[in-house]
């Protein structure tokens, strides 16, 4: 069985993120350091672990994104992946969802992988669409928002989580599975493996190597941002030095915003 694990680069959750108030697009080159997405971690570690319980794989992890995503391609060779799959083109900078799906579908068919592992959604765009997109364009079954899997090489089986149940299901192979962040505990990678992982195959594909037109100049249909503010700085909050009479001064605090 081929496992295509769908990654992604993200600015970092932990430091400051912007967005450019004229393109409502997040700001890749400022403060926050560009690193792997935490789910696309989880999901390998779904991948690898199917691989350790005796399934006969090859494991290639597949992202689209700017030049410096091969950091994130080659943490996740180092996790364990056989091979990594870098679509870069500058015709896809600022690709919404659906142009996205269509490249990541388009290099599944590439690589003629029989499963698609990817996160629900990312940290920076959380549209939670695109493996739905790719297994539509793929025409193959989907399961989602699953949080415990098993992988066989015939089937997938897994337990959904909606608003009202948590639900088992399944799906035949070749099929697309979207994991949420509950699903595993990513690995940490020792040196050894940060080492073999310079010697693992990365392949760099551009949208004439997928026979593929693709980002939003060829989309038919685009969002457009009509306008955008900054988030109002932050006030200073009211101070009540004790003259002796601070629990008044606290109860006509909350009674005059209605909290008591």
């Amino acid at each position: 069985m081929k496992i295509a694990v769908l990654a992604k680069q993200v600015p970092d959750t932990w430091q400051e993120r912007t967005l450019d108030m004229e393109t409502g697009m997040a700001v890749r080159d400022g403060a926050a350091e560009p690193v792997p997405d935490e789910i696309g971690e989880r999901v390998m570690e779904v991948a690898l672990a199917a691989r350790e319980a005796g399934l006969e794989t090859e494991i290639v992890a597949v992202t689209m994104g700017p030049a410096d995503a091969t950091k994130t391609l080659r943490k996740m060779l180092a996790m364990g992946a056989d091979s990594a799959v870098h679509v870069v083109d500058d015709a896809l900078a600022w690709s919404d969802a659906v142009q996205t799906a269509r490249v990541l579908a388009a290099a599944v068919e590439h690589l003629g992988v029989d499963l698609v592992l990817a996160g629900n959604e990312s940290t920076d765009g959380a549209t939670g669409v695109v493996p739905a997109m790719v297994a539509e364009l793929l025409d193959r079954p989907l399961l989602p928002s699953v949080e415990a899997v098993e992988i066989t090489p015939e089937e997938v089986r897994g337990v959904l989580v909606t608003e009202d149940a948590r639900l088992r299901a399944s799906v035949p192979v070749p099929a697309v599975v979207a994991l949420t962040e509950k699903t595993a505990e990513p690995r940490f990678p020792n040196f050894k493996s940060i080492m073999a992982a310079k010697k693992k195959a990365l392949e760099t594909l551009t949208l004439a190597d997928l026979g593929l037109t693709a980002g939003p100049l060829d989309a038919d249909r685009r969002s457009v941002m009509v306008s955008a503010a900054a988030r109002p700085e932050r006030a200073a909050g009211e101070k009540i030095v004790d003259d002796g009479t601070a629990g008044e001064q606290v109860a006509a605090f909350l009674a005059a915003r209605g909290l008591v």
